[in-house]
């Protein structure tokens, strides 16, 4: 039996649910369609979203002869095969796209292998990657590529076409309004996801008489939320993290922990992060910040997960709520900044520790103000080299980087 995520799988851009951005009345690839000018195009988005099926769309729309490779079990001798009908191809002006599914799992070498090709368009690339291109894709075929970004699927457009799917494919079967709102909920903007879930549901319903509830889904589909430790959503999701802290929000902290630990995240990450938010974000203005984040840490360590969730999230509501500072962190980057800038300036020869015999008679600490004998404590001598003399960065207005 085909899958339904085959059998309606859209064959026109009118079908084609989604991307308003990129195929609505005024969008970019709809106007490269209108006016034939498909240019080689990376497809970035979830799973679910479309990539595929818009790749499919474009060859049937002009005609172009369209080969899928899927890039983790297809290397050079697939692409040499394509490479050669598609030269023939360019003998009777027929255009060739080439859609490389999951373009980020070829290597450097493998991507490398397109690009002649690409440049002197004998095929017309499209690769589709659930990855940041920027990171997994050579520079040199990105700069030859039309990035375009594909977004999650509104639960909207998912909950109609599930009930016209259900209609269609399962006329008898009772399924109620909390299950299709439950199956939106949980596919995280998928869309194939949504129809996969549907279909199982169906399939381990008792008969036609057994209602599709939300308590049913539930029980047959258990998934975690969507989050790749090694991709992109996880440091997007560690930067909400730190941001929600450092704008004093609790509760957006709480939920993006939660959400990083339900998708199996270590622990230990999330609670290094806050270690190191204590001192950049907070630092002296309540140095307690540090020493919870430290014990909290190793609490972290001792205990492991589940039971170590509600210290990180103790201290994510101690971090918020404290005072913010960022003066050390101002300080580590200008200071930090000119011991690059002025990496080989020497030390004041008043500040030089006299050793031996030799240094003393070389003028080593000669001129040393020992505070402690001031009543002031603060002599206010050089401690910066001669380049530095009048450096400051304590200023009420810092230095910008």
């Amino acid at each position: 039996m085909e899958p339904l995520a085959s059998k309606y799988r859209p064959s026109s851009l009118d079908q084609f649910i989604g991307q308003p951005h990129l195929i609505g009345k005024n969008g970019p690839i709809r106007k490269l369609i209108e006016k034939d000018r498909i240019p080689s195009m990376i497809f970035w988005g979830p799973p679910g979203t479309g990539k595929t099926t818009l790749a499919y769309i474009i060859s049937q729309n002009l005609f172009y002869d369209f080969y899928r490779l899927q890039a983790v079990n297809s290397g050079k001798d697939k692409l040499r095969k394509i490479i050669k009908i598609a030269r023939s191809n360019q003998n009777f002006n027929k255009k060739t796209i080439l859609f490389l599914d999951e373009i980020h799992r070829w290597n450097k070498a493998q991507q490398d292998a397109l690009l002649p090709y690409v440049e002197k368009g004998i095929i017309t690339l499209i690769g589709a990657t659930t990855e940041n291109p920027s990171f997994i894709i050579n520079n040199a075929l990105l700069s030859r590529s039309k990035v375009f970004i594909f977004k999650p699927h509104e639960k909207e457009d998912i909950i109609n076409f599930i009930n016209r799917i259900a209609k269609e494919e399962f006329p008898k079967q009772k399924l109620d309004s909390a299950a299709v709102n439950f199956i939106a909920d949980i596919s995280n903007g998928d869309l194939r996801s949504a129809l996969n879930t549907l279909e199982v549901s169906v399939a381990l319903a008792d008969s036609v008489k057994t209602k599709i509830t939300k308590k049913l889904i539930s029980e047959a589909v258990q998934q975690k939320a969507y989050h790749d430790r090694n991709g992109e959503e996880h440091y997007n999701i560690i930067s909400a993290i730190h941001k929600s802290l450092r704008s004093s929000n609790a509760s957006a902290a709480a939920y993006w922990i939660m959400r990083m630990l339900n998708a199996g995240e270590d622990p230990l990450y999330i609670a290094r992060r806050l270690v190191r938010f204590a001192s950049e974000d907070i630092g002296n203005s309540d140095p307690n910040a540090l020493i919870l984040a430290n014990a909290v840490y190793e609490a972290c360590a001792k205990l492991g997960m589940p039971e170590c969730d509600v210290h990180l999230i103790q201290l994510a509501i101690y971090l918020a709520k404290a005072p913010k500072d960022n003066e050390a962190y101002q300080v580590k980057n200008l200071a930090g900044r000119d011991a690059e800038n002025f990496s080989n300036e020497p030390v004041p020869m008043h500040l030089r520790n006299a050793v031996t015999e030799l240094m003393e008679d070389s003028g080593y600490g000669k001129g040393y103000i020992y505070d402690h004998d001031l009543d002031s404590k603060k002599s206010g001598q050089q401690c910066m080299p001669d380049a530095l003399k009048d450096r400051d960065y304590f200023k009420k207005t810092p230095q910008k980087l």
